[in-house]
């Protein structure tokens, strides 16, 4: 049930327009927010402003592709020109590779377009939005990451690649962050329907999908701030019971847990 509990905040979600992007921009449309969609095909994201304000949430739709600077640069501009401030950041837009292949059979060009993407466009939103928060001294950034970033798979190397090194570039802000009172979280939806997920053969058949109206529900508690105790963490919203993890936060953080580490290659690997 909504509670009008972010009324007031401004949040800007890239890949607004479809899938899990367009979820969350109606699910904290719903809750008061201001939503700034930014993405590249107007017509979706005109569609989900058109949803977001059935709940009386002002909103503006931004055509720009996250991996070019200056257009992003200036979405960002607009955005907070007709909607004040951003409180919070969703970096949603992402690719995957398009062939379950070894990388020596990989499309270059479409490889590094996902690692770009997934990337790169984070970057970019980073260092648009960051200032303003770190002037402010307030702000919540959440990073659409993935189970992949955490595991290797020789069928999808560009998009696994990238996922873990947006994971371990939110590692090497959070000190920085901290200092600034802005929280950065990684936040992974498990397995969900989309446009995407269909397009991939490793999910061909499947029936059992995770719950993006819970992923959903999570990115709301993220605005909230119910996570901030967990800054710097990935947080995997398909399988980490949550409230153990938020009660247990205090030990995570000084135990230095959840966080991106090499594996040892063998027993007397100096890592290991």
């Amino acid at each position: 049930m909504a509670t009008g509990s972010l009324t007031g905040q401004v949040a800007l979600i890239t890949g607004g327009g479809r899938g899990i992007g367009r979820e969350i921009a109606i699910g904290l449309a719903a809750e008061g927010m201001s939503v700034g969609l930014l993405g590249r095909t107007h017509e979706t994201l005109t569609e989900t402003l058109k949803e977001c304000a059935k709940h009386g949430a002002r909103g503006v739709a931004v055509t720009a592709d996250v991996t070019r600077p200056g257009s992003v640069r200036e979405a960002v501009r607009l955005v907070e020109r007709d909607l004040g401030p951003i409180d919070l950041l969703v970096n949603n837009a992402g690719q995957v590779d398009r062939a379950e292949v070894p990388l020596w059979e990989t499309d270059p060009l479409q490889w590094w377009q996902v690692v770009e993407t997934n990337l790169r466009g984070p970057y970019n939103l980073l260092r648009c939005t960051l200032p303003g928060m770190v002037t402010r001294r307030r702000g919540r950034i959440i990073n659409l990451n993935s189970g992949f970033a955490l595991r290797p798979d020789g069928n999808y190397t560009a998009y696994a690649t990238s996922k873990g090194a947006l994971l371990q570039l939110s590692d090497n802000m959070a000190d920085s962050l901290a200092r600034h009172n802005i929280v950065v979280l990684d936040i992974s939806p498990g397995a969900v329907a989309t446009d995407m997920t269909a397009g991939m053969p490793m999910f061909k058949g499947t029936t059992e999908w995770g719950s993006i109206p819970y992923m959903v529900a999570v990115t709301v508690d993220a605005a909230r701030g119910r996570f901030d105790a967990l800054h710097g963490r990935f947080i995997h919203a398909g399988r980490d019971d949550l409230e153990e993890l938020v009660n247990r936060a205090d030990a995570i953080r000084e135990a230095d847990a959840r966080t991106l580490r090499l594996r040892p290659y063998k027993e007397d690997d100096p890592m290991a």
